[in-house]
């Protein structure tokens, strides 16, 4: 249930949950470009990361945010209530919550990290989280249908600019999970949206380090234009993988039969997509999930209505029944 009252006295004041957790953060630096005033970082990248006093699962969890969101999306939901970070926290999993460079707490200057695209809009937004879905198809988002609604303004407020070189976007979102698995061991990704190549790209560049990954409504279909974004020209991602055969370029890779596109260091990798009964994602997660069987890895897919959860569009991460949405991903966490 909206808790309209967040809006209408200080936040501390409001009847939300009482959490007891370990938390704190750290960096991973960027890397240092020069430019007219001097030495600089480029592309650092923030993450807040939350423990139970005890943790009881063997890997940490990288949560990777949508693009143009932040890593606040798995913290709070826009109406005030406990995100999904704290549902794992409290099922004891260490959470590590990214801001992935150039978004959120991680730092955007041109300068340093290159051209910057546009904005989320007002009706882009409604784009992507109600894309024409009627109040009775999409009975679980929990806010306006129009701008205007305070936890709309909270929801848009956060939403960033995206890089203008997607490639080059991915490029840093994988160089910087990259460090961070090497810090924390064998750990297991949880992906949103946009944020689903940084966790394709982050198995590529360190097998053995990536147990298996969550891709929460993840961007596609393979090799698919996403309209504001950039173009899917690797299959799954901007930013070149490695292919079986090696591919010289994209196109190399585009060109090919499926039985010639393997993955393979990604091979067997427990992959498992979520997608919401209203959602427009539904209708392409079976071609990822091909794509991703067919290089190799041990991907499968699980349409939240299937288990009798029902009404959620692309942001079910955060809409009205965000409690019961993130039990099948915890249940499936646990036994991968």
């Amino acid at each position: 249930m909206t808790n309209s009252k967040l809006h209408d006295r200080p936040p501390h004041e409001a009847d939300t949950a009482v959490v007891s957790v370990r938390r704190g953060y750290l960096w991973i630096p960027g890397d240092r470009v020069e430019t007219d005033e001097g030495t600089v970082q480029a592309g650092p990248m923030f993450v807040h990361w939350e423990a139970p006093p005890r943790v009881t699962q063997p890997y940490p969890l990288v949560l990777v945010h949508g693009g143009g969101g932040q890593g606040t999306d798995w913290l709070v939901t826009p109406d005030g209530r406990p995100g999904w970070a704290s549902a794992f926290v409290e099922s004891g999993f260490a959470v590590y919550v990214v801001d992935r460079p150039g978004h959120g707490r991680s730092p955007l200057h041109p300068a340093a990290f290159g051209a910057i695209g546009s904005q989320l809009t007002y009706q882009a937004a409604r784009e992507l989280f109600l894309a024409g879905n009627s109040p009775e198809q999409h009975s679980q988002w929990p806010f306006s249908r129009d701008p205007g609604g305070a936890e709309v303004e909270q929801l848009l407020a956060g939403m960033g600019p995206l890089p203008a070189d997607l490639c080059y976007s991915q490029e840093l979102d994988a160089a910087r999970i990259s460090k961070l698995l090497a810090l924390l061991g064998r750990s297991i990704m949880v992906t949103h949206s946009a944020g689903a190549p940084g966790g394709w790209l982050a198995a590529d560049r360190n097998p053995g380090l990536v147990h298996a990954i969550a891709a929460i409504e993840p961007v596609g279909p393979p090799f698919a234009e996403i309209p504001g974004i950039g173009t899917l020209t690797w299959g799954l991602t901007t930013a070149p993988m490695t292919f079986d055969p090696p591919g010289d370029t994209a196109e190399d890779i585009r060109k090919r039969s499926d039985s010639e596109r393997r993955l393979p260091r990604m091979k067997d990798l427990p992959v498992r997509a979520f997608t919401g009964g209203a959602s427009a994602f539904a209708g392409y997660m079976g071609e990822i999930v091909d794509f991703l069987n067919l290089g190799g890895a041990d991907s499968d897919w699980l349409h939240l209505p299937a288990i009798d959860i029902h009404g959620n569009g692309h942001g079910l991460i955060f809409e009205r029944n965000s409690d019961d949405t993130v039990k099948p991903v915890i249940d499936w966490l646990r036994n991968v």
